[in-house]
């Protein structure tokens, strides 16, 4: 299972998608706790990157451990050392590579064995055949025994229904306390399916009664862009905060949001008003960085920025247009200078994308006459 542990490597420039999970090797007769890297293009990295055949024959050899002796002496570097008392362990060599081969399928989207199982059960459904229901049961036993419990996603049956249909009436599952299957046992598994599977068809159709979760609309990118002076039609570069658009708030005119962000930052007055007389915006932010700044800033920045945002689109219909025709699109802000601000290939927090999202749907409440009056 890939979750939350995602990672990469770069090869010849090509950034491959991976995931990794904790591991034992053998070395020189010591145990070490260290990190299997799992990588898209098949390849794996356990103190060296290897091919899935070398993996297994390190596997084969026990260079990666999965059973353990009494009294054997582990480490787990710069944490700690410690022997082993009555071990168990839970994988085999063949589980383990069984896993790793799930986790290469899914990283590169491609069904997993637990997919491929669901996949021939439906086969089975749609045509009861003693065939279908074999190969059904075959591709359930193919799923890695470590993750048969989780493959119908129902934390209070487990995998009883698939265990039932793989062995059959009269049959007996994998599980030696499951006992002999009975025509009972077999048809309360058929109605599960039959059941999971109208509920399925139904959650396929269902619209969320808070409407959808995603856009609908393609991403918006706000790339870096270098404005000096206004146009008659901007496009997507004048939503940028740095576009010369002049604001006024609070009775102070400012060339652009940006410059009105920085000056206001500025904790003296007199700096402030030199600020927002600087010849760009990128001026102003390097005054401002150069002068001491409000120590509540960090506090009051995004309603700051909120406010001048909402000034830009309230002064400039035109703006405002173009904002809405974005529709309900992620819009992504790129910022060089502040992983606070812009989203930066991923790395940063897009907070200018996320409140120029905000005053869309504000300008949109306003448009539909919502709280009008």
């Amino acid at each position: 299972m890939i979750g939350n542990r995602i990672t990469h490597r770069t090869a010849d420039g090509i950034r491959i998608p991976g995931t990794w999970r904790h591991a034992f090797i053998r070395n020189g007769g010591q145990y070490f706790l260290t990190d299997l890297f799992i990588y898209a293009d098949g390849l794996i990295d356990c103190w060296g990157l290897v091919t899935l055949a070398e993996f297994e024959e390190k596997l084969r050899t026990g260079w990666v451990a999965t059973s353990f002796p009494e009294g054997g002496e582990a480490s787990a570097h710069e944490l700690a050392d410690w022997k082993f008392s009555e071990p168990e362990s839970w994988l085999t060599p063949e589980l383990l590579v069984a896993e790793v081969r799930d986790t290469i399928d899914q990283l590169n989207g491609r069904p997993d064995s637990t997919e491929r199982c669901l996949a021939a059960v439906d086969v089975f459904l749609a045509d009861r055949t003693e065939e279908n229901r074999a190969a059904a049961g075959a591709a359930f036993l193919a799923v890695p025994e470590s993750q048969r419990r989780f493959a119908l996603g129902d934390m209070d049956r487990k995998d009883w229904p698939l265990r039932v249909l793989a062995a059959g009436p009269g049959g007996r599952t994998y599980l030696s306390f499951d006992g002999t299957v009975s025509q009972e046992n077999y048809n309360g598994a058929l109605a599960y399916f039959e059941e999971r599977a109208r509920w399925k068809a139904e959650r396929a159709t269902h619209v969320p009664a808070d409407g959808p979760a995603t856009p609908h609309a393609p991403a918006v990118q706000l790339y870096h862009s270098y404005p000096t002076k206004p146009v008659s039609d901007p496009g997507k570069p004048g939503l940028r905060h740095d576009y010369p658009a002049p604001i006024t708030v609070s009775g102070t005119s400012y060339p652009s949001v940006a410059h009105a962000y920085w000056a206001l930052s500025a904790a003296e007055p007199g700096t402030r008003h030199t600020i927002a007389k600087s010849e760009s915006a990128s001026a102003a932010r390097t005054l401002a960085a150069g002068v001491p700044r409000r120590e509540d800033w960090g506090q009051v920045r995004t309603a700051v920025m909120t406010q001048l945002l909402r000034a830009k689109y309230e002064q400039h219909p035109e703006l405002a247009a173009v904002l809405l025709a974005t529709d309900d699109a992620t819009v992504i802000y790129d910022d060089m200078n502040s992983n606070f601000w812009g989203d930066n290939t991923g790395q940063g927090r897009n907070w200018s994308g996320r409140l120029l999202e905000l005053v869309r749907s504000e300008l949109q409440m306003r448009r539909a006459g919502i709280f009008a009056g």
